[in-house]
């Protein structure tokens, strides 16, 4: 099982959620976390590495689905670390 780090920008992402009442968008994000925490290649959440950007210290990020076939459907933006055991979850966003 892993434990989370959140950066400033994923607290913030999720603060936001809740001043917004998305009280069901953070709901399935919560499940997809819960996923993620045992196993992050669970088949529900279709993660894939991110090609499109690496962290400031070239760590590869990874992307997992918190809702799929949804409109604008959210996704998590994480990578492996800082430590063993430990996942850093980047960003919780919109996917475009």
């Amino acid at each position: 099982m892993y434990q989370f780090k959140y950066t400033k920008e994923a607290e913030q992402n999720l603060r936001d959620l809740k001043k917004q009442g998305q009280l069901k968008k953070l709901k399935k994000i919560k499940e997809a976390l819960d996923k993620l925490k045992e196993n992050p290649r669970h088949p529900g959440l279709h993660t894939h590495k991110n090609e499109s950007f690496k962290t400031d210290n070239n760590e590869d990020v990874f992307q997992s689905y918190a809702e799929n076939h949804t409109p604008s459907a959210y996704r998590i933006f994480w990578y492996y670390g800082p430590d063993k055991n430990f996942i850093t979850i980047v960003t919780i966003t919109q996917h475009p």
